[in-house]
């Protein structure tokens, strides 16, 4: 799952910084942290050393994200509101969420801990995107993006309080959030404004 996010969220990040004209540096940078920056927030809320510092396999996988994003940067132009993108993005929202609540629950936090390390895994590393982007952060003032992660928690939560197992509520959660952000997508959902 943590692999299939990195990836995705590599990826979407690196073509981010391609179309705002990054060197390769900083779209190097941008894809990097926009695949790590979640769970290394996560995990350092959990007081533990981060995974991305443990073991070279996330910066790994990252990095191929990027390149990864490199490579479709040369299909054409402006690919960051393309299904190129769209698509990616939502698995990596699937599978971040679904890791910060596993690694929540793991950590024996409360309901309320699941869904806050769901939401911070999952909308994380495209937060630190933003501000790297000099933006203000997407999921607080536009799109149904950072409310599937929330949702996602939630889920995985009561299916898990139900006495299923963690792996089946982790499924569960990782199907949720996929099908409720192309939903989202598709129908052009959006929060409310006040």
């Amino acid at each position: 799952m943590n692999v299939v996010g990195l990836l995705a969220f590599a990826v979407v990040g690196s073509l981010r910084a391609i179309d705002a004209d990054f060197d390769v540096l900083g779209v190097a940078v941008l894809g990097v942290m926009t695949a790590l920056g979640g769970g290394v927030t996560r995990d350092l809320l959990v007081n533990t050393v981060p995974v991305a510092l443990r073991s070279t396999t996330d910066v790994s996988v990252a990095l191929l994200g990027v390149v990864a994003g490199i490579a479709l940067a040369h299909l054409g132009d402006d690919l960051t509101d393309h299904s190129v993108v769209l698509l990616p993005d939502a698995v990596g929202l699937a599978a971040f969420a679904t890791t910060g609540a596993l690694v929540a629950a793991d950590a024996g936090l409360t309901a309320f801990g699941v869904v806050t390390l769901a939401t911070i895994t999952g909308v994380g590393g495209g937060l630190v995107s933003d501000i790297l982007l000099q933006q203000v952060p997407f999921v607080l003032v536009e799109d149904f993006y950072a409310t599937c992660a929330i949702l996602g928690g939630v889920v995985f939560w009561a299916v898990t309080a139900a006495g299923v197992g963690d792996g089946i509520g982790a499924g569960v959660c990782a199907a949720f959030v996929f099908v409720l952000r192309l939903l989202a997508i598709r129908y052009e959902w959006e929060l409310p404004t006040v």
